[in-house]
Formats: C-alpha cells, sequence, structure tokens
C-alpha cells in the first residue's frame, strides 16, 4: 500500500520520533509499504515520520548513486532506531531535495562521513560507517527522524527567499506526482 507523503506544515515532522519495540507485529507491514511508497515517489530515502507514522525508522536505496560510487551497487537498507555516534570528514554541497518538500531544492552543507548505529528488519544490530551519497542521505533520513528538515541547514536569507514557496506546499498549492497528506489548520 502507497502512503500519502506527509508534507511541509504538518507538525509531525517537527517532533521527535519514538523508538519502535521489537515484537511490533505491523512491522514488516510498514516497512514493506515505506518501501512502495519510496519507489513510487520516485525517492532515495523516506523516514517514517513522512509517512504519518512518529517512529524511529527509515528506508533508503542508494543503489542509483553507483554510476560515481560503484560500491552502491544494491544499496538498500533499513533502519530501526538508529543513532548517530559520529559525523566527521569535509563538509561537501550537494543539491538535496525532500518528498515532504516538493518542488524545493537547496545545496546543503554536511559532513562527508557519519558512523550509525541501527537495527535492521530482523532487528540485528549494526554499527557502519558511511561516506559520500550513501552518508548523504543517512543524514538526511536521520534528521527526519530528529524533527529536522533539509531546509533547516539554509541560511535565514535562503530561508526567507523560500517562504512563499513552503507556504503554498503547506496549503497543498503542489502537485507532485504522488499523493500528499496537506496539513490540518
Amino acid at each position: 500500500m502507497k502512503y500519502p507523503v506527509t508534507v511541509y506544515g504538518d507538525t509531525l515532522l517537527r517532533k521527535k520520533a519514538k523508538e519502535i519495540k521489537k515484537d511490533d507485529p505491523k512491522l514488516s507491514e510498514i516497512i514493506e509499504n515505506m518501501w512502495e511508497t519510496m519507489y513510487y515517489s520516485d525517492g532515495v530515502g523516506l523516514a517514517a515520520p513522512q509517512v504519518g507514522m512518529s517512529i524511529r525508522m527509515f528506508v533508503i536505496d542508494a543503489s542509483s548513486g553507483a554510476d560515481e560510487e560503484p560500491e552502491l551497487e544494491g544499496f538498500k537498507k533499513v533502519f530501526i532506531n538508529p543513532e548517530i555516534i559520529e559525523t566527521a570528514g569535509e563538509e561537501w554541497i550537494m543539491n538535496e531535495g525532500c518528498l515532504s518538500l516538493p518542488e524545493i531544492r537547496e545545496d546543503v552543507s554536511r559532513p562527508d562521513e557519519v558512523t550509525i548505529r541501527y537495527f535492521d528488519e530482523n532487528f540485528v544490530e549494526h554499527e557502519e560507517t558511511y561516506r559520500g551519497f550513501a552518508g548523504r542521505v543517512i543524514q538526511h533520513e536521520y534528521d527526519h527522524l530528529e524533527g529536522v528538515l533539509f531546509i533547516d541547514h539554509l541560511s535565514p536569507l535562503r530561508k526567507r527567499l523560500l517562504k512563499g514557496k513552503l507556504q503554498n506546499i503547506a496549503k497543498g498549492k503542489v502537485i507532485p506526482h504522488y499523493r500528499i497528506k496537506v496539513p490540518v489548520k
């Protein structure tokens, strides 16, 4: 089932998500639906808050970056109850977009490397370090679990320049090719 994507203006996107219990009976179904929603929406990552669930989980398929980073071939992972241990390396700028902010893309600076501890879909614990595109996507999706959006990394001036577009998103005055859930006022 494809979930509607929660868009800018919904307070859920600004809340810190809650941990998931290992015995959650709907976890497999939620993961399957998140994959379906992400692929249908042409995303490379999707966090649970983006589909209306304030739980600490995101999915990533960074294999689209394999042309430039061959090690990303087949990179498809579920991150449950993740915790960023450390970010390191030089900051680098990349143009980012977000399914919860349709029609907005901006250059965002992030560290090159992230070390993260998480559980996979079988609740096996991992601690791994990622760089480049995968590291960036992980940091972007992790931000969603903390109530942070990529626009929060922009300068105050850049945010002011986006104000009209953000208001239009919050009012549902955007038409992405995927279903969205507009905030109730």
